[in-house]
């Protein structure tokens, strides 16, 4: 296994922005022809799935060591995108993540890599491609996102409220439907 398997996965919450953590162990993988560490302190913020999607595919589980290893192939650029993708599908099989949920984050990061990149034309051929997969997950996706949003508007009622006649400091709320980039 490429992964060493008696390494854990620790990590630290970031004091300067709780959506990401830092490693305090080094992660070493080893690829096909290459070896990769990722150092003591790297910044990750998991599997980068927007939060109305997490129903689904959650931030962390079986692929984590995957989805940190995958940051810093695209952090630090030892390897070109499409190679990271790779690189990051083929160690999610080696952790023996399912073949669907694999070649979900796969295609989505796949399609986030062809989107930042893409014109209008390549846009619309994935769309035609994702529709399948669109079905399956629009309605829960939307009512999430229309939840998320409800709660939010009820933090922000209640903090309007508070924040006068709190003797304590209230904290303010954060509408977050997506990941940090």
């Amino acid at each position: 296994m490429p992964f060493d398997p008696n390494t854990v996965v620790v990590v630290k919450e970031d004091e300067n922005d709780p959506a990401f953590w830092l490693t305090v162990e080094p992660l070493v993988y080893h690829g096909n022809t290459e070896s990769f560490t990722i150092p003591p302190g790297f910044r990750t913020d998991f599997a980068s799935v927007p939060r109305p999607l997490v129903w689904l595919l959650p931030r962390y589980g079986a692929y984590t060591k995957s989805a940190i290893l995958h940051d810093y192939l695209c952090h630090c650029k030892p390897v070109n995108r499409a190679d990271a993708d790779g690189i990051f599908r083929r160690s999610m099989r080696e952790l023996k993540v399912p073949f669907v949920r694999r070649w979900m984050m796969w295609a989505a990061v796949r399609l986030g890599s062809h989107l930042s990149h893409a014109g209008p034309g390549q846009i619309a051929i994935w769309l035609v491609v994702a529709l399948p997969a669109l079905a399956f997950v629009i309605a829960p996706t939307l009512m999430i996102l229309i939840w998320i949003l409800l709660f939010s508007v009820v933090e922000f009622i209640f903090y309007g409220l508070l924040k006068p006649f709190s003797k304590k400091p209230v904290n303010p709320p954060r509408v977050a439907v997506k990941t940090s980039d």
